[in-house]
């Protein structure tokens, strides 16, 4: 099962990056599979530092900066105990990990992650509509460079109506996020001629 949520890493000179990346999960999460793209900090951080925290959050408009990296101020972040690695205050829990094997023979490449320490910060609020169309929302976004605006338009009018129907103040801001990205994103790529 792929598990949503946030990966924060730490480079060699104590600059953190927080991105919205699925893990593939069993049930009891002692280990998991991240699946990074080579052109990214993350990949860059875990291939140097082998260690990270993984955070489920149902806060979906920290989720949505994350994914199209867009921060007013950075979320409030503090310390694990077993890694050099920050955790996220306001997600629900958190896994903090090492590193065990690195694939990077393609462009994606395949990490397998041990979990050394977890904990949770709060309860997860719930299944809501408007929050699950802020994931799909944050998952079409970080692909709208190589997706056709015409998969990814349609599907964003269908988003928010569930927002709008279901979704509290957060999952607006959230959403709203997203679709400016995404419209700013595609017209750059008409004005390029890339359709």
């Amino acid at each position: 099962m792929i598990l949503e949520g946030l990966v924060t890493t730490v480079d060699l000179q104590g600059e953190v990056n927080i991105s919205a990346m699925g893990a593939l999960v069993d049930d009891r999460i002692e280990q998991f599979v991240l699946r990074p793209y080579q052109t990214t900090r993350t990949f860059e951080n875990l291939n140097t530092t082998k260690q990270g925290v993984f955070h489920v959050t149902d806060d979906v408009e920290m989720l949505a900066r994350a994914a199209i990296h867009q921060w007013e101020d950075a979320p409030r972040m503090f310390q694990a105990e077993s890694i050099n690695g920050l955790i996220l205050a306001e997600a629900c829990r958190w896994y903090a990990f090492h590193v065990t094997h690195l694939e990077a023979r393609a462009a994606r490449t395949t990490l397998a992650c041990l979990v050394c320490e977890q904990g949770r910060n709060r309860d997860f609020f719930g299944f809501n509509r408007g929050k699950h169309a802020v994931v799909e929302a944050a998952i079409l976004a970080s692909r709208c460079e190589f997706l056709a605006a015409a998969s990814i338009l349609p599907q964003f009018q269908q988003l928010a109506v569930l927002v709008e129907k279901t979704g509290g103040a957060q999952e607006r801001r959230g959403f709203e996020l997203l679709n400016t990205y995404v419209q700013e994103r595609l017209k750059g790529r008409r004005r390029k001629g890339g359709g």
